[in-house]
């Protein structure tokens, strides 16, 4: 990869991701991505995660749209609220990714552009790894895959269920 291939990153957690968050920020820099940080700044184990993990999601879709390579991550405990959160926004395909394969494969076949992560599901090492798997892979564009998000992207933009 040459440092144009590097997608910018954003980044965003609740209270249980943020040693995670605080790493892959440090970690992701140093190996040439542009990383977007969308909070918290500040420990609160009381967080409201959903604002921040929406704001990062946002940003991706208004950096694809714009025609900027960005991907994003969002981190919890679980990984599953924030996935939820991330979700909600109209262009995002948030997948939670617990080992490399699954990341992997969120890429590949489902060309996810956001990913989530438990931060107390893996050690420091194995979250890393799993990043830097989804961060590096590519969507196939194989015809299936295509016709599978084109109809999900149908159904986010109109209600309509396509068969």
């Amino acid at each position: 990869m040459t440092l144009s291939d590097f997608p910018r990153v954003h980044i965003a957690t609740d209270h249980a991701g943020m040693e995670l968050s605080a790493h892959l920020v440090s970690y992701l820099s140093a190996k040439g991505y542009e990383v977007v940080d969308h909070g918290p700044k500040v420990y609160d184990a009381l967080d409201d995660y959903p604002s921040f993990c929406i704001n990062a999601a946002l940003a991706v879709v208004a950096d694809q749209e714009a025609g900027t390579h960005a991907l994003g991550i969002v981190l919890g405990g679980s990984g599953n609220g924030e996935q939820i959160a991330a979700n909600k926004v109209k262009g995002v395909r948030a997948a939670l990714a617990w080992n490399l394969s699954t990341a992997q494969l969120a890429r590949e076949h489902n060309d996810a552009n956001v990913v989530a992560v438990g931060g107390r599901q893996h050690s420091m090492d194995e979250a890393t790894a799993i990043i830097e798997a989804f961060l590096a892979e590519p969507f196939s564009n194989d015809e299936r895959h295509v016709r599978r998000i084109g109809k999900i992207a149908i159904y986010e933009r109109t209600g309509e269920v396509v068969q």
